[in-house]
């Protein structure tokens, strides 16, 4: 915001010199080309900074897209695997039900008893600790 300020100030200067000189009968050509080209390069100045701010955010946006791309990568393989044992468990399941007979009914009825136990603890542990 300093900056600016004396950006403006000096602008305000610069003006009141080229309107003495149109007034004052001096070499206003000079000033007013002189002060066109100090507020060309303000400008290019400010372009600079401006361009040079985007670059660096151009650069973090990249950044982050790589990042998120490897992320989704590695979420992919680790779905496909888990995909892999979901299909293999159900494909034993399968055969264990054909096999028949009520040792396999108990073993199964046991399996899914341990497995509503496994996430109802689970979930009441997460709840108790706000993670």
């Amino acid at each position: 915001r300093e900056r600016k300020r004396e950006k403006e100030r000096e602008r305000e200067r610069k003006k009141e010199i080229m309107f003495r000189n149109n007034n004052g009968g001096g070499n206003s050509g000079e000033a007013s080309n002189s002060y066109m080209e100090d507020q060309n390069n303000e400008r290019i100045s400010e372009l600079s900074d401006q361009i040079s701010r985007l670059k660096g955010l151009t650069k973090d946006i990249n950044m982050e897209v790589r990042e998120q791309n490897s992320l989704l990568e590695n979420m992919g393989d680790g779905f496909s695997g888990v995909q892999h044992m979901l299909g293999n468990s159900l494909e034993k399941i399968g055969s264990m039900l054909q096999e028949g007979g009520p040792k396999n009914m108990c073993y199964m009825v046991l399996f899914v008893v341990i497995a509503f136990m496994f996430l109802h603890w689970v979930f009441t542990f997460k709840g108790r600790n706000g993670a």
